[in-house]
């Protein structure tokens, strides 16, 4: 790959910047929207339930088996592998001027702040779906592993991510196969006239039991959506605290320790990568080729085996709650080392250099995402589209949307070194106010990163 590509200028805090880099974040935080879009704009919690109930016309059933094989999690993953990239350039460069305990102390101030930023983003902005705050926590985890050689980051992340294998496998998947074969069986036994032993009587009304909690929790799902739908189809103020309810059902929750650990242990996959030098470019065109080959042939039979079962709309075991993590971290390795690819030529470094302008801005990117659909699109003292479209139009928005922020973000570091969101995180931890714009630099310096 070429060094120009890797070189990079910093920001006015004196955060260095890798063009490279940029570009992955600003393609993951465009990315996001595609998968954040349909909780906006329609019942977040059907989103996990009955995906139909968003809409499931030819074109909607298009949209979203590409979102699913090709985006479902990827963008969220490669964020928090560039996470764990910038912890380990910010602690270097902390400790390059401080000893261990004042580089933690400044790492877990950044994102003590960080963090605050993600309740605000969720209670006030009004978005359930917030990451900011759990990349926030994980990274005060992630962090203690920071000094850790590649191999090891590699095999706690790893650890980390394959417990949902073989605990979705085991007791989702293996266990949910063997006891619908055994109560088959049994009822079989039974049709034929056989009589039953005391344990297979125990296991037909056991399983008689798991059918009615099941329908149970169905219906009280299914009022769960409808009050959601009714609340954010309301008034102004029945949005407003349908979305705090929604929030508050995720965080503070139980179910927020597995979106930590799911992004601690991506981070430190994401060190590792950077310490290899992988994830920055420095690898050859063939071993990329191969990256993106080996990421997309696995993950993408898993991902549309996953598909294939959640569209059957049963309640038999499916492999993909074994699968998922795997073919998350597969299809997101796949992401990277086609960036690499194109990356390789000319052509590919102008079709996606306007990128890195989005990915220096991607955080306030990331709120704009949010301003404009929840402030603006979906709520009543909106558009009031909330309800209104289905998978298809709502990707067809999220395309419009996130075509208008690239542009828009290209304009603004042409006059702008720093975006708003960044510009008051950075100076909240940095306790004084940033310049918005860096000296001049040559114009020759300031064209390196991108050789024509």
């Amino acid at each position: 790959m070429s060094e120009g590509i890797l070189a990079g200028a910093a920001e006015p805090d004196g955060a260095p910047r890798i063009p490279i880099m940029d570009i992955l974040r600003g393609l993951a935080i465009l990315g996001i929207l595609f998968m954040n879009i349909n909780d906006m704009g329609q019942s977040l919690n059907a989103s996990f339930g009955d995906i139909r109930h968003l809409g499931w016309a030819p074109a909607d059933q298009v949209a979203w088996w590409l979102r699913e094989i090709l985006a479902n999690g990827t963008a969220r993953c490669l964020l928090e592998m560039l996470f764990g990239v910038g912890m380990v350039i910010l602690t270097e460069r902390f400790a390059a001027a401080a000893n261990g305990w004042a580089v933690l102390r400044r790492y877990y101030v950044r994102n003590l702040v960080l963090f605050l930023f993600g309740v605000v983003h969720m209670y006030i902005l009004l978005w359930p779906g917030d990451i900011l705050h759990s990349y926030g926590l994980a990274a005060l985890v992630a962090v203690l592993f920071r000094r850790l050689r590649p191999r090891w980051l590699l095999t706690i992340g790893l650890s980390m991510a394959l417990i949902q294998l073989t605990m979705g496998g085991y007791f989702g998947y293996y266990q949910g196969l063997q006891k619908q074969a055994q109560t088959a069986a049994i009822e079989t036994k039974q049709a034929g006239g056989l009589k039953l032993t005391a344990a297979e009587t125990k296991r037909l009304k056991d399983h008689a039991k798991a059918l009615a909690d099941r329908a149970k929790r169905e219906a009280e799902f299914d009022k769960q959506v409808a009050d959601e739908d009714r609340g954010r189809s309301g008034t102004g103020l029945s949005w407003m605290w349908a979305q705090i309810l929604v929030s508050w059902d995720r965080f503070p929750n139980f179910g927020e320790i597995f979106t930590i650990w799911e992004a601690a242990g991506t981070m430190l996959i994401g060190a590792a990568l950077f310490k290899l030098g992988i994830i920055q470019g420095l690898r050859s065109r063939r071993y990329y080729l191969g990256m993106m080959l080996i990421g997309y042939g696995i993950g993408g039979v898993l991902r549309a085996i996953g598909a294939w079962e959640q569209t059957r709309f049963d309640h038999a075991p499916h492999s993909f709650w074994a699968t998922m993590e795997v073919a998350r971290l597969l299809m997101t390795i796949g992401h990277i080392g086609m960036v690499h690819v194109v990356m390789a030529s000319p052509l590919g470094q102008r079709l996606l250099k306007p990128f890195a302008a989005t990915g220096r801005t991607a955080l306030s990117v990331y709120i704009a995402q949010t301003l404009i659909t929840l402030w603006v699109i979906f709520p009543p003292w909106g558009l009031a589209l909330y309800g209104k479209l289905s998978w298809a139009p709502l990707m067809e928005l999220a395309f419009a949307i996130n075509l208008a922020l690239l542009i828009l973000s290209n304009i603004y570091v042409r006059y702008l070194d720093i975006a708003p969101v960044e510009w008051a995180w950075r100076s909240l931890i940095s306790w004084r106010a940033l310049p918005w714009r860096k000296p001049r630099q040559p114009i020759q310096a300031r064209r390196a990163p991108f050789p024509a």
